[in-house]
């Protein structure tokens, strides 16, 4: 087993844990930036250890803190209430259960400005390491290690194949590809990590498809 002097060590970090404090900013930080529009205003529903040793730990600081794009080895991060405070942005944190997850999980629900309401899950696993494992009504598997395409599409015959031609065009190869639908011809989402920065050329051409509702693609340069 491959095993790096980070996770040993853990990261360079604010705050007292890996998992509760630096894997905890981390993940609200990259759900924000999936959500990739302004919010006025995040729940957090805090599932298992998260939801028991939130306060102790400060995990809740840190998750304001990430929403708010504040890094996990940023001084700034313990200030988080009063910057959020400050930028009129709404928080609350509750107790919630969640199925099949890692115990350090939360469920963050974003309202946004523009009326819309964005949910994701994800946990923190271990050495400021983190798993979106829900984007909406979607089962995801992304560790925010690489660039990735967020697409909603129809389940339909040759959408993953002209999709994956289009990646293929601008050589962009496919490191991870994970897919879930609703139902046999319903909607679909498919997450697709890549192993370089994807374009906006790529982000039109996919949209441009009759079948593709929704495409956003995150670069690492979007939460690092």
């Amino acid at each position: 087993m491959d095993i790096s002097i980070f996770d040993v060590i853990g990261p360079v970090m604010i705050g007292p844990s890996s998992s509760h404090t630096a894997g905890a900013a981390r993940l609200s930080r990259i759900a924000a930036a999936i959500v990739g529009k302004s919010f006025h205003k995040i729940v957090f529903g805090l599932h298992g250890s998260f939801a028991k040793t939130y306060k102790g730990h400060g995990t809740d600081i840190a998750l304001l803190a990430g929403a708010l794009g504040i890094r996990e080895d940023d001084e700034r991060l313990a200030k988080a209430y009063v910057l959020a405070d400050q930028a009129h942005m709404d928080y609350q944190f509750e107790e919630t259960e969640l199925e099949g997850v890692h115990e350090n999980s939360v469920r963050m629900t974003f309202y946004c400005d523009d009326g819309d309401i964005q949910q994701i899950t994800g946990s923190s696993v271990g050495g400021g390491q983190i798993q979106i494992c829900r984007i909406n009504d979607f089962e995801t598997e992304f560790s925010a290690g690489s660039a990735a395409l967020l697409i909603n599409h129809r389940d339909e015959k040759g959408v993953i194949s002209k999709i994956t031609g289009i990646l293929s065009e601008a050589g962009l190869n496919i490191a991870v590809m994970k897919l879930s639908r609703r139902s046999k011809g319903d909607m679909a989402f498919c997450v697709i990590e890549t192993d370089g920065d994807i374009s906006r050329d790529v982000v039109r051409a996919i949209q441009a498809m009759d079948a593709v509702w929704y495409v956003r693609a995150i670069n690492k340069t979007d939460w690092e």
